[in-house]
């Protein structure tokens, strides 16, 4: 409906336009047909209104005609023949015109220049007409190939996030029943718990999580809740401290479910089953940019541990290239004694992009 009703009004806009040049241009004769008292000279005028009505013909028959059907099939050479014919048969006619209505209105003969004079000024006219015309439509073409081309553009964006989103729920639904799944050996009351929890997260990611952006206060409640989970099947050696340095109710749009691999991995990667282990979970906001600050304690995976197949990461990355192309930063690095590992992201909402 939105569409239909743009595109009416583009067409009445152009409507408009080439109704007011055409009649400005008509009318510019009757500046000089008047008569000493006021009135028109309308034989005059009748005489003169050849060269824009010719001018209309060749802009017009271009632009419906020889331009979409001729040019515009790669047919370029019978297109600058047929236009060639055409002009050469208008500025006859032009001339034939001007010959048979000179006389009526000067009243009497006088010595006029070379005929061909008056030819070359009429063709060079039509030309100067039809190379408008080719200009104009190519500038329209143009413009609907870009516009095209955008939106081939955003459709293959979309659906690429749909997938990696469609790719990120069932990991993610993975891992937390994973560990939901450890909790039930030996701790039945918390499992119960850690599902409650995880309906909570649950209804985020049904509903919730189908936009391409949500409000930032929205995404800090579903990580709170995430932690709160995690909490559950952890041990007292492991520290956990949040912040979240953010306005209150903030609708800044951010992409649904961006941080939490990252925290996923904090979890996975920094706890100890045997040491005394952290996890520092900051996420601010300031005027122009998020950032996510993640800082835990590094206890890496053995080779033989299958718990996870590194999908989650690798979705962070290819969403932030799509979603905030040239306009975020992300900060991964490990203590010189391997034991502290530090993940920050920093992004602009403000160049996130615009489907």
């Amino acid at each position: 409906m939105t569409q239909n009703i743009s595109k009416n009004y583009h067409h009445l806009l152009a409507f408009s336009i080439h109704f007011l040049c055409w009649g400005m241009f008509y009318g510019f004769p009757l500046f000089f047909d008047q008569s000493a008292y006021g009135t028109i000279d309308w034989n005059s005028f009748f005489m003169h209104s050849i060269v824009p009505t010719s001018l209309l013909i060749i802009f017009y028959t271009n632009y419906f005609l020889f331009i979409p059907h001729i040019l515009f099939t790669d047919h370029i050479k019978k297109f600058l023949f047929v236009n060639f014919i055409f002009i050469c048969i208008l500025a006859f006619a032009m001339r034939c015109w001007s010959n048979l209505f000179f006389p009526m209105i000067n009243g009497f003969n006088h010595p006029e220049p070379p005929q061909y004079i008056f030819y070359l000024r009429d063709m060079a006219s039509l030309i100067f007409c039809a190379g408008l015309s080719v200009a104009i439509r190519m500038s329209i073409r143009w413009r609907k190939a870009e516009n095209d081309r955008r939106e081939a553009i955003k459709s293959r964006t979309e659906a690429e996030l749909k997938n990696l989103r469609n790719q990120l729920n069932p990991h993610f639904l993975l891992n937390t029943l994973n560990n939901i799944y450890a909790l039930i050996a030996f701790d039945t009351e918390k499992a119960q718990q850690a599902v409650q929890e995880l309906s909570k997260l649950l209804r985020y990611i049904l509903y919730d999580n189908q936009q391409l952006f949500v409000p930032l206060n929205k995404e800090v409640d579903f990580i709170r809740n995430y932690i709160e989970l995690m909490r559950i099947r952890v041990s007292a050696q492991v520290t956990i401290c949040t912040d979240f340095d953010t306005k209150p109710e903030s609708r800044t749009p951010i992409a649904p479910l961006l941080f939490i691999s990252l925290i996923e991995n904090a979890f996975k990667h920094g706890i100890s089953p045997t040491e005394p282990s952290f996890i520092d979970i900051r996420i601010s906001e300031s005027d122009n940019k998020i950032t996510c600050m993640i800082k835990n304690s590094n206890y890496p995976k053995n080779e033989t541990d299958k718990s996870g197949s590194g999908i989650g990461l690798e979705q962070v990355r290819k969403r932030l290239e799509i979603l905030y192309p040239s306009s975020y930063k992300w900060e991964k690095n490990i203590s010189p004694d391997g034991k502290e590992y530090t993940s920050i992201i920093t992004i602009y909402p403000e160049k996130q992009l615009k489907l």
